[in-house]
């Protein structure tokens, strides 16, 4: 019979992701409701530190997979162990973050156990006859979808910023058990011989709690200097509009909207950017939204929590100073 909640945590060099410590803390409340144990489960290479680490945020069990050929996420080789795993437990749900690695991993692992997926959900809760249901953004983020699924397990991916970070409790003890990594060679299909990180002090984009971003009112990539400056003060991201990175002004990479990165953070300060559905679709959920725009009949004021309408090359140094202030 199907059993637990299962989450795949996702870690780089043994630091796990905050979306993996957002997913075990709302599972840990789900399990709970559901009479169910909440599994961590770890794959990559010298990662049997991390079994305290992700035993603190609610943990019941967690399963290591140890392994060289995992030190690096390729995937074919963590498809490989996650199917093997999962029908050997027959785990009622598993959760993984809709990051880059969730949404090349999540897919692929429904197909190989028959399943359907629900995908960058913002928010789940127990069900007594689903067992989960989840919320989920559509047409472009206008309206939400209730998604129950009747296979098991469950599969789904989890928006990061979604759920709060619950208080570790380093007291709390939780099963540990080591796993093979059994790996057909036929999955092997790519090895990661170098990963190189861009050196940034700022936090990663889809994970920020705070993000700055601009738009078309930038009107050239030397302007950028003005959100990087109030960024580096406030602990932000930096983003910006399809518009923006169309126009050769910044890298693809900080993109946010429907063919860029979908986030969720805390605070969203938009920096003359219009609001088209395209931007909207990947930042519409966020906590709290800040419109900077000198058009008050822009359409990111209908999305906004709180709207600036002045010339953002005055409007946003004079917030950095104060923001300085208080971090004074």
């Amino acid at each position: 019979m199907a059993k637990g909640i299962w989450i795949i945590i996702e870690q780089s060099k043994s630091e796990i992701r905050k979306v993996s410590l957002e997913l075990l803390s709302q599972g840990r409340i789900l399990a709970d409701q559901a009479g169910e144990p909440l599994v961590a489960v770890i794959l990559g290479k010298d990662i049997s530190g991390l079994a305290q680490e992700v035993s603190a945020y609610g943990a019941d069990k967690v399963i290591l997979v140890d392994d060289d050929k995992l030190a690096d996420y390729t995937t074919g080789a963590y498809t490989s162990v996650l199917n093997q795993l999962i029908r050997k437990e027959e785990p009622q749900a598993v959760l993984l973050g809709n990051t880059a690695v969730g949404k090349d991993l999540a897919p692929r692992l429904a197909h190989r156990l028959g399943v359907g997926m629900a995908s960058d959900c913002t928010g789940m809760e127990a069900d007594a006859d689903n067992f989960l249901v989840f919320k989920r953004p559509i047409y472009g983020g206008k309206a939400f979808a209730a998604v129950a699924a009747n296979t098991r397990p469950i599969l789904a991916t989890i928006r990061p910023n979604t759920f709060a970070v619950a208080e570790p409790d380093t007291a709390r003890k939780a099963e540990t058990v080591s796993e093979t990594a059994a790996i057909d060679p036929a999955d092997l299909r790519a090895i990661v011989k170098e990963v190189a990180l861009a050196a940034s002090e700022r936090p990663e984009l889809i994970e920020a709690n705070i993000i700055i971003s601009g738009g078309r009112g930038m009107k050239g990539p030397e302007n950028y200097k003005i959100l990087e400056e109030c960024a580096d003060v406030i602990g932000a991201a930096v983003g910006a509009s399809r518009a923006a990175v169309d126009a050769g002004w910044i890298e693809q990479k900080f993109q946010v909207g429907q063919t860029g990165k979908t986030v969720s953070p805390t605070i969203y300060i938009a920096c003359g950017i219009s609001g088209a559905i395209q931007h909207l679709a990947g930042m519409g959920s966020s906590k709290v939204i800040v419109a900077i725009n000198k058009d008050p009949e822009a359409n990111i004021f209908n999305l906004a929590d709180y709207g600036i309408v002045g010339d953002l090359f005055e409007v946003v140094p004079l917030l950095t100073e104060e923001f300085r202030k208080l971090g004074n």
